[in-house]
């Protein structure tokens, strides 16, 4: 493995093939980029690039081959046989059929690790089935745990199918397997499935169903916006704020400085007594701005933050003080997460903004 003369991070020299497509995959691939590895996009001619506020598409260097032409693919097989990772999110058999399946690339290559990014996952009866994010989270239970108490379900956006259990525990997947290869000197199909990966995420309320800890009832349990103390009130501007104090001594402070009635600082966890709890504590935030409120709570073990839209969190001073935002060629870009210390992630350049040829990918590689 080399290194390309702009990359950094713990992940520099890995060379990573990305398969184009949209979701989880593109997601995947970037946090690899940050991460310091040198991803190469293939895409089809034609292909739209040099879109400046394609955030996801960032740090990339891309290819446009056709994959039903034989020599394109030909192309193809003479990175993968230098490449380190392999990154596709087609339906199950679609990389066999072009002749870029986990066997035929194995014979160029075998400490390749090829990673399959899908929602139902390499097979199963819905493994043919389209599908999208909110169908995944779906059946693996998360989607009907999350909504108001008497109302329908409500899709949380697609971060917890797509970038939770999708590229995320296909990253990890990835790094496990890349590690091993270190070790083994052969690959492994890594097979991420969205639904896989929403399952293990609803681990911690697996437990609480088995001690009997956990209802079905939307909006009834403590992380669900059940709890009165763990939920969004609506402020006098219109705004909105959060409550998390789940710590005994966290909920007496809140209850301190807001002027919980003292009748009901005692009854956290009486259920019983949410209902009664809530509309006080809804009365109370109807009192005041979110401003003021955040004068008063923010930064305090009360444990409250202001209720934020995308516009307004790049101007917060703890995501400022963070670097949580940066730009990028004039475009605002989320920063790359989690911090390292020695070897510290960077954004390696903008989405591209024309194609490279594969010859003189491979003679870069081949002089590295």
């Amino acid at each position: 493995m080399t290194t390309t003369p702009s990359a950094t991070g713990p992940l520099a020299g890995i060379r990573v093939i990305e398969f184009a497509g949209i979701g989880p995959g593109p997601f995947a691939c970037m946090l690899l980029s940050d991460l310091g590895a040198e991803v190469i996009r293939v895409d089809r001619p034609g292909a739209r690039l040099g879109d400046p506020k394609d955030i996801i598409g960032r740090g990339r260097q891309t290819v446009l081959l056709d994959l039903k032409n034989p020599a394109d693919v030909a192309q193809v097989m003479d990175l993968l046989a230098q490449a380190d990772v392999l990154v596709e999110g087609f339906r199950p058999g679609v990389m066999e059929r072009l002749g870029l399946g986990p066997d035929a690339v194995a014979e160029r290559n075998p400490r390749l690790v090829y990673g399959r990014m899908t929602g139902w996952g390499q097979d199963g009866p819905l493994a043919q089935a389209a599908g999208h994010d909110i169908n995944y989270i779906s059946i693996a239970g998360a989607l009907a745990a999350i909504g108001e108490a008497g109302r329908a379900p409500v899709p949380p956006l697609n971060l917890v199918g797509d970038y939770g259990g999708g590229s995320l525990y296909l990253v990890v997947g990835i790094l496990s397997a890349v590690i091993e290869a270190k070790r083994s000197g052969r690959g492994q199909v890594v097979d991420a499935a969205i639904c896989d990966g929403v399952v293990s995420l609803m681990s911690l309320f697996q437990v609480q169903a088995l001690r009997g800890t956990h209802t079905e009832q939307r909006g009834s349990n403590m992380l669900d916006g059940g709890a009165p103390y763990y939920r969004v009130y609506e402020t006098a501007d219109g705004g909105f704020v959060s409550l998390g104090p789940i710590e005994p001594k966290f909920f007496e402070l809140l209850c301190e400085k807001v002027g919980l009635p003292e009748h009901l600082r005692q009854a956290q966890n009486d259920r019983a007594r949410w209902p009664e709890m809530a509309e006080a504590f809804a009365g109370i935030f109807r009192t005041r701005t979110r401003a003021q409120w955040c004068e008063l709570l923010e930064g305090t073990d009360a444990c409250f933050s202001p209720v934020l839209p995308l516009s307004e969190a790049a101007q917060h001073p703890h995501l400022q003080a963070r670097g949580a935002f940066v730009p990028v060629d004039g475009v605002v870009h989320t920063a790359p997460a989690p911090r390292l210390s020695r070897t510290p992630a960077r954004i390696q350049g903008p989405a591209p903004k024309a194609a490279v040829a594969v010859a003189d990918l491979l003679a870069r590689w081949q002089q590295g």
